[in-house]
């Protein structure tokens, strides 16, 4: 993961796990969702992924590897490192760490759209700055 990084805390909840307790393969993506709002709210400023009326952030792609199991209960630590791929698309890099251990990596690419359209718009240049600047 490139840096510089957001660190969110997370907890591993019983709605995140199946009957093994183990967490849920859908469950990373609300650690990563998670990680990315507090990330816009805190940092950049904004409410996500609906910035206002003009300008919403929609999942364009994404990616997780597994590498070692989280379980209900587990304190974890998500470390989140953004970037602009173009004036319309962010991506962000995210690790779970667990115990000290890398548990998961993966992203999440965002593109910016015009809701009353669905179509991509370029995202304002300030706002980049803020995205890209931890």
């Amino acid at each position: 993961m490139s840096s510089p990084e957001f660190v969110f805390e997370e907890t591993v909840r019983i709605y995140d796990t199946d009957t093994q307790g183990i967490a849920h393969y859908a469950s990373y993506y609300r650690f990563f969702t998670n990680a990315i709002e507090n990330y816009m709210k805190e940092k950049v400023g904004i409410s996500y992924p609906i910035v206002n009326d003009n300008l919403w952030f929609v999942m364009v792609e994404s990616q997780a590897i597994y590498k070692r199991p989280l379980r209900l209960g587990d304190q974890i630590t998500v470390l989140l490192s953004p970037k602009a791929l173009s004036k319309k698309v962010v991506r962000f890099d995210i690790t779970i760490i667990k115990g000290g251990e890398k548990a998961t990596e993966g992203y999440v690419v965002q593109a910016s759209i015009d809701p009353k359209n669905w179509k991509a718009i370029e995202i304002p240049d300030e706002l980049i700055e803020k995205i890209t600047k931890v």
